[in-house]
């Protein structure tokens, strides 16, 4: 039996039976999620009416057990790039596990990785070379170990209010501290102010810095870098030794109308991007780290440094498979477009209603990564609601927009980060006119109730008052 192949339908597990599991306990979701992992969620779910049971999904599209369809504004913070369930994505899943390829074998060279590699470079041809991980935060945690060998200097500059990830090197250079707070002692970076040039000349006279790692559009209240703030910055680092790190997590492949969102400044070529989520079709976890020959050849310097930098899922077959029909779609059906063409058309309609809405302060964005930001109003009567809510908690009108916008029209949607007053959309990059007509419709009338002064928002508002002094 030794070295033969198992016979047709050998190794297969017997007793189990995904469906039949489900089945069986999948109504269990909500109490199995609060007894063995993390048990805030399902709370907070609960609290705000969250919880959900959804049955399916396809494209930008949810449905629930009585058939109700929702609309998917959040894309599973990003990942959906496509939608859910993409037919070219799960054929490609399907033939590669078909084809029982002999993965992660450690000591060969599989064609997928390198297939892959060569089509994402093709999107930046300034960079030559790709690292594999499983996910944004491990794509920016190699960036910073690459930037700080290739420079030889420890420190790394990063944006208040930014976000690159949760495991420790990446959460150093996190500028929200509600995530930093309790995981002290970090790396020795420090945080500038998005655009400040001056900040930035300021820590590079120091000598030690390795290089600025941002986002292009931040994730965090949908804020985008100033024009002209990448390449400034860009010449600054280089002509101090220090190199430029683009996190395109979020806003890469497509999000922001350019496959990748620093080419809307001409001229700029990070010396590192990271890229993720979208990649993985919303199948397989996958993060890629980009760079210049250089850099990869300083850290890989030698065969005794080969795996210097490794990561134990990195490169399987599932996961190139899943990023190389992602990328195939992408250009076949024209998505970049696509996002560009309704990121526009939604953008434009939102704006149109800030003069019409006095709660309505500001819609900002780029193709389909769009921030709306509510402010405080000019009347008397709704100036103290907001008062109200203000001194609760900041947030808390945003996540009242939030909950009407799923409960009464089966829209979901998210705040923009914590004590923010900012709703982030980021759909599918697949949706069309109709799913922006749904969208604007819905919000006018959650709009037009919250400006009435009554009615459900607000009594949920006021259950939020409750709930945020409760907790102080």
């Amino acid at each position: 039996m030794t070295g033969r192949p198992p016979e047709e339908g050998g190794g297969r597990g017997r007793g189990f039976d995904l469906g039949a599991l489900l089945a069986e306990r999948g109504a269990e979701r909500y109490e199995l999620h609060a007894r063995y992992l993390n048990h805030q969620l399902p709370r907070m779910l609960h609290t705000i009416g969250f919880d959900k049971v959804y049955e399916r999904a396809e494209g930008a599209h949810f449905w629930d057990a009585e058939g109700n369809d929702y609309l998917d504004m959040l894309a599973g913070f990003g990942v959906m790039g496509l939608g859910r369930h993409h037919p070219v994505v799960r054929r490609a899943l399907h033939d590669v596990l078909d084809a029982q390829l002999a993965d992660l074998t450690r000591f060969d060279c599989q064609p997928l990785p390198g297939l892959l590699a060569e089509k994402l470079l093709s999107y930046s041809p300034h960079l030559d070379r790709v690292f594999f991980g499983n996910s944004g935060t491990e794509a920016v945690e190699t960036a910073l170990k690459f930037a700080r060998y290739a420079t030889g200097r420890p420190r790394i500059l990063y944006c208040d209010h930014a976000f690159h990830g949760l495991t420790a090197g990446s959460l150093s250079v996190n500028g929200e501290s509600g995530f930093r707070d309790g995981f002290a002692p970090l790396l020795p970076d420090t945080s500038i102010t998005l655009g400040d040039l001056a900040a930035l000349e300021r820590e590079l006279k120091r000598g030690d810095v390795a290089a600025l790692v941002v986002e292009p559009i931040q994730g965090k209240g949908v804020l985008a870098a100033p024009p002209g703030f990448l390449l400034a910055a860009q010449e600054m680092l280089h002509r101090r030794g220090a190199l430029l790190i683009a996190d395109e997590v979020q806003t890469g492949l497509g999000r922001t109308g350019d496959f990748y969102a620093y080419q809307h400044e001409p001229g700029v070529e990070p010396d590192l991007v990271c890229v993720a989520k979208a990649l993985s079709g919303g199948y397989v976890p996958v993060g890629a780290t980009l760079g210049k020959d250089w850099i990869f050849k300083k850290v890989y310097s030698s065969m005794d440094r080969v795996l210097v930098h490794s990561a134990s899922f990195g490169s399987n077959a599932q996961a190139m498979a899943a990023g190389l029909a992602v990328l195939s779609v992408m250009e076949d059906e024209e998505v970049v477009a696509n996002a560009r063409v309704m990121g526009d058309l939604l953008r434009g309609r939102l704006a149109a209603l800030v003069d019409e809405y006095e709660l309505l302060h500001e819609v900002r964005g780029r193709g389909l990564m769009i921030g709306i930001e509510f402010g405080r109003p000019s009347s008397l009567g709704l100036r103290s609601r907001w008062t109200m809510l203000q001194a609760a908690r900041k947030g808390l009108f945003a996540q009242m927009v939030v909950v009407p916008l799923l409960q009464k029209h089966r829209i979901l949607t998210q705040v923009s980060g914590d004590h923010l007053e900012v709703i982030k959309l980021i759909p599918p990059l697949i949706v069309d006119e109709a799913d922006v007509d749904r969208f604007v419709g819905a919000f006018r009338e959650v709009m037009d109730e919250a400006h009435g002064g009554s009615g459900l928002i607000w009594d949920f508002g006021r259950t939020l008052v409750k709930q945020a002094v409760a907790t102080r």
